[in-house]
């Protein structure tokens, strides 16, 4: 436990900030396995829907700074490539 008080509050801000990314973190992974569910069904208008809301939260990751730039732009481009490929 820390004794001082901007250790302490360190603590507790780190807590805040952990809490706050694994959030955006979960969010972007499920969104992100929303899609691949709805091409594995091959359904052409859930994909599509599913995928503006996988790149919303892809970009707003990204903007938090909890995904970095490479993966951002390798997911939306695989999950576009996905829904793409559905006939």
């Amino acid at each position: 436990m820390p004794n001082m008080k901007n250790a302490k509050k360190a603590v507790i801000t780190t807590a805040k900030r952990k809490e706050s990314n694994n959030n955006f973190k979960a969010s972007m992974k499920t969104a992100i396995k929303n899609v691949e569910r709805a091409v594995l069904s091959k359904d052409k208008e859930k994909a599509n829907e599913a995928l503006k809301v996988a790149i919303k939260r892809i970009d707003k990751a990204a903007a938090k700074g909890v995904a970095q730039k490479n993966f951002v732009a390798r997911n939306k481009s695989r999950l576009t490539k996905k829904v793409n490929e559905i006939q």
